[in-house]
């Protein structure tokens, strides 16, 4: 593979992000994360002490882009916050369609490491887990509407429970229809609260 000016490190993260997600992060080997990234596999444990390490890395890296296109897809929707929620789960559904998507890579690699709940790519899943979730409390807590943390939790099941059915049937409409029941949570909330 030929030289980039590419960081190596990067290098590596960017190999690793694109096969881990296309096939997984157990079925990877470390040699071919150093194959597709054009290093040796010495150069990998350089920048990486193990594979666990990697595959942390490669989910903290998904992290902040990954919220950050929620919030853009939130912002960029017209509508009261119940439409804005729904444009987040609208959007999901447009990737979904893409013939490469293969779902959340966060959950997909709690799927794939559910038997080790201390391990450091668990973690920065759970992490980001949580960082979506506390983001959405504090934009229910802005617009007043009812016990944000409550309703903010309903909607990540919701968001997390459709990942997964779209992955089962192959039919991301499911990811709409839960953006509509997210919608209906917070028009229901809301209108308690009057």
């Amino acid at each position: 593979m030929p030289r980039t000016s590419e960081p190596t490190r990067e290098r590596i993260l960017s190999a690793a992000a694109k096969l881990f997600y296309a096939e997984g992060i157990r079925s990877v080997s470390v040699d071919a994360v150093a194959a597709k990234a054009g290093v040796t596999k010495r150069t990998l444990y350089y920048h990486f002490k193990s594979k666990d390490d990697l595959m942390a890395a490669y989910l903290e890296g998904r992290d902040q882009p990954n919220l950050a296109l929620f919030q853009r897809w939130f912002a960029e929707t017209t509508g009261g916050v119940a439409d804005k929620v729904r444009g987040v789960f609208r959007n999901l559904a447009v990737s979904a369609r893409h013939p490469k998507w293969k779902g959340c890579g966060f959950l997909r690699t709690s799927v794939e490491l559910a038997t080790m709940p201390g391990h450091p790519a668990m973690k920065a899943g759970v992490a980001h887990k949580k960082r979506v979730e506390d983001w959405l409390r504090a934009t229910l807590e802005a617009e007043r509407i009812g016990n944000a943390a409550t309703l903010a939790r309903q909607i990540i099941l919701l968001m997390d429970g459709s990942f997964a059915v779209v992955l089962l049937h192959r039919d991301p409409s499911y990811m709409e229809t839960a953006g509509d029941a997210a919608a209906a949570l917070i028009r229901a909330t809301a209108a308690r609260r009057v």
